[in-house]
């Protein structure tokens, strides 16, 4: 399990990012997206899955935030996905719930190679700071399509916008720490015998 990092440059006529990842990491940050609330949210799935994460991107801000949360959220599941590897000796599966004072929200992971994603935060606002609410879910869903990963993101209860995303994204974290964490011995952890 040793050595589980990546170092992933996207570039398109929208963005520019690039993006380095240690799966084994201490949860060390330095994120700067140009949207300031995802880099807040990048930062807690970071820190509380001990994951180390520092992303650059330069997109194209005065059309929307549209491009740039996508291509971030595609950049940082890619990268997800080359540090980890063969998927040997994994846990795979796990589940958090994290709450942010009257907010708590649920994640549970399946590191199975099967992109899905289904995310119910119930958010009313139509912003937190730049960041879209509508983009907040379909960031989740496209980091977990290119982590090829399984995902399930539900807000259980909460009443700020804010309190719930930072709930989801701490939830995240937690869930991915546990999920990628050694499990030695397990070998592939599929009667398949192949996560790929």
């Amino acid at each position: 399990m040793a050595g589980r990092t990546a170092t992933v440059a996207r570039k398109t006529k929208e963005t520019d990012i690039s993006v380095t990842i240690n799966l084994d990491g201490t949860g060390q940050h330095d994120v700067d997206t140009g949207i300031g609330f995802l880099d807040h949210m990048i930062s807690q799935m970071s820190k509380h899955g001990r994951l180390d994460i520092t992303m650059r991107c330069k997109g194209d801000l005065h059309i929307c935030d549209h491009h740039t949360a996508e291509d971030c959220a595609i950049a940082l599941g890619e990268a997800f996905d080359k540090a980890l590897g063969d998927r040997k000796d994994i846990r795979r599966f796990a589940h958090a719930y994290c709450p942010l004072d009257e907010a708590l929200t649920r994640v549970v992971v399946d590191i199975s190679s099967r992109p899905s994603a289904h995310v119910e935060l119930n958010l009313v606002r139509e912003k937190i700071g730049e960041l879209s609410c509508e983009m907040i879910p379909h960031v989740l869903e496209s980091f977990a399509t290119e982590a090829r990963m399984t995902l399930h993101v539900d807000n259980i209860k909460g009443k700020n916008d804010h309190h719930k995303a930072e709930s989801a994204f701490k939830a995240l974290g937690v869930a991915l720490r546990h999920a990628i964490s050694a499990d030695v011995g397990a070998g592939v952890p599929s009667t398949k015998g192949v996560l790929s």
